[in-house]
């Protein structure tokens, strides 16, 4: 009596000739038989252990520990009397007439192993007992089971405020400068809300299909529900967000490159290179006046770099004219992996760099106090105290950028499928939308008002608000460096997986169709880092786009029409989620309104 898979037990006769028949993985009136009538009539032993992985898995079960003494085909197993029957091992001698080519010679090798390793047993206990690693693949089958979840809540609510913490944390202050301070706090919360609505409604819409564990995405939703121009739409934002993403890591990377080498330059030729009067902030956009009285202690502050650098240096090694074209020669050869594996695996370094930037604006601000004046004019005479308005007229700024700084829409679904309790999902949503939204109001808040200079000297990337001389914005930027390095390749495989797979369905057609999107991909990029350096600008329109589109716009329709087709469709129910939708699209027109006033 032996074992076949963890559990089964088999003791019959066998015909001792074996055929082959190619498809069917199994051999007729042979060792194997009809494997899968035996997984029919004894499943309960045959299941394999629960995969940690929920959804549809795939177990690969093997025949590795399957020692027959024998078996019939013909008969049928009916009853523990015929099992508990002992029989003499099955005699292959009928093999050595098998050809040794082809399938069938590679079967006949095999088969003669299983009767080697019979033979070097030393006990008939042990017959046919064939070691794992020599078992042929034809021996497996592949057995889909629906396993549960493993991840816990916490892990949960980590994932997603992990996922939505991007590049648009080094542009919250710059945000809240653009729509005013009590506006910008304001407004970073109605974001939050209405991103957290259409997310639940996304959440609730699969749940209620009973699509959560099916391993469908959203866009296949909406192509149920809409039909097929949405699923395009879904298709394209995504699209459009992983473009949006790439040329904004192409800008961040040539900037830190370029601080970076500043900083090293600097301090090789200036070993005792400082900060004059250990002001570490600067205002690059704006020149440095002539100063008086109160004013001359503050004078390196207003300069983009507090020391003089060398004319060829400058020429040579320019942030928005050559830097973007040396990164290619470092970007470049890590693009054009089939695997993105290697860099999966440096997607930790996400979470240090926002905990570092969270620690290094609380540095700062303690260092630098807070330097706020609501009383309507400005202090004359100190530069630390100019007025600060409530609201501007460019907080459609702000809101674009909220709207790709929340957007979660598109992996909302695969992070939540695998919660251990699905029933939490709802909770842990709220959770991390409520992480994200104090993480970024702390980030902007907390530089905005703690800046001593002009508020209107903020960029929309913080660091360039800090002198390339400052040790802890040179840990930041080079931890930052390395790791966009990581995901920049990332950014651009799941964008060219989607794209051709989407036209020529294959993530991989041939080296020319890789090789050639690459090509274009880095173009766009450069010409954005050279011609529209402005991380707030593209923010800002890929995040209202996108979020009109695929995080408001079809989570409000498929809603609508899901009630719709049950006939509990409302008017307050069209009219709440038709504004939700205008205000969608007004968000979006609102980002070429200001055009030039930001």
């Amino acid at each position: 009596m032996r074992r076949l898979g963890p559990s089964m037990m088999v003791r019959e006769r066998v015909n001792p000739t074996i055929r082959v028949r190619r498809g069917h993985r199994l051999l007729s009136g042979g060792l194997l038989g009809n494997f899968s009538r035996w997984c029919a009539w004894y499943p309960d032993r045959f299941a394999p252990s629960p995969s940690s992985v929920p959804g549809i898995d795939h177990h690969w079960m093997t025949c590795s520990s399957l020692t027959v003494h024998s078996i019939d085909l013909t008969r049928d197993i009916r009853s523990p009397d015929q099992l508990e029957r002992r029989r003499q091992p099955v005699d292959f001698s009928s093999l050595r007439s098998v050809g040794s080519s082809g399938e069938m010679g590679s079967t006949s090798a095999v088969l003669h192993r299983y009767r080697y390793y019979s033979r070097l047993a030393p006990h008939t206990d042990s017959a046919f007992q064939m070691p794992d690693h020599v078992v042929p693949p034809d021996f497996y089958i592949v057995v889909p089971i629906i396993t549960e979840g493993k991840q816990s809540s916490l892990i949960t609510i980590f994932s997603l405020w992990n996922t939505m913490m991007g590049t648009s944390i080094l542009s919250m202050p710059w945000a809240i400068r653009q729509a005013g301070f009590a506006t910008g706090i304001s407004l970073l919360l109605l974001m939050a809300i209405l991103m957290f609505y259409t997310s639940y409604r996304i959440l609730k819409a699969m749940q209620s299909m009973g699509k959560l564990d099916s391993g469908i995405d959203f866009s296949d939703v909406c192509h149920m529900i809409l039909g097929r121009w949405a699923q395009v739409l879904a298709v394209v934002s995504s699209l459009l967000t992983l473009l949006g993403g790439a040329i904004v890591y192409w800008i961040l990377l040539s900037n830190f490159f370029f601080n970076v080498v500043n900083f090293i330059y600097h301090h090789s030729s200036s070993p005792h290179s400082s900060v004059s009067n250990g002001t570490d902030y600067v205002c690059p956009s704006m020149s440095p006046p002539s100063h008086h009285g109160n004013h001359s202690n503050h004078s390196g502050s207003f300069l983009a770099s507090p020391h003089p650098h060398d004319e060829v240096y400058d020429r040579v090694w320019d942030e928005q004219y050559t830097v973007p074209f040396f990164l290619i020669a470092v970007v470049g050869p890590l693009i054009n992996f089939k695997s993105p594996t290697f860099f999966t695996k440096f997607n930790a370094l996400g979470t240090l760099s926002v905990t570092y930037l969270v620690s290094f604006v609380a540095v700062k601000a303690s260092k630098w106090g807070f330097h706020l004046n609501f009383q309507g004019v400005d202090i004359p005479n100190d530069l630390h105290n100019i007025y600060i308005p409530d609201f501007r007229g460019t907080f459609a700024a702000l809101t674009g950028i909220a709207a790709l700084a929340y957007f979660v829409q598109n992996c909302v679904i695969s992070i939540c499928r695998n919660q251990r309790h699905p029933e939490n999902n709802i909770r842990d949503l709220t959770i991390a939308y409520i992480l994200v939204a104090v993480t970024y109001i702390y980030m902007g808040v907390m530089f905005y008002s703690a800046f001593p200079l002009n508020k209107d000297c903020i960029e929309d990337n913080l660091l360039n608000n800090i002198a390339d001389t400052d040790i802890m914005a040179f840990v930041a930027r080079i931890g930052l460096f390395f790791q966009m390095i990581c995901v920049f390749p990332l950014l651009l495989y799941i964008f060219r997986a989607q794209l051709l797979f989407s036209l020529f369905g294959d993530v991989w057609p041939s080296v020319k169709h890789v090789l050639g999107l690459n090509v274009l991909l880095v173009a766009v990029c450069v010409v954005f880092a050279v011609f529209l350096p402005h991380i707030g600008s593209i923010i800002g329109f890929v995040g209202a786009f996108c979020g009109f589109s695929y995080a408001i716009l079809l989570p409000c329709l498929v809603h609508m029409r899901t009630l719709f087709n049950n006939g509990e469709l409302s008017i307050l129910t069209v009219v709440f989620h038709s504004t939700l939708i205008l205000l969608g699209l007004a968000n979006f027109i609102g980002q070429f309104l200001i055009l030039g006033k930001t």
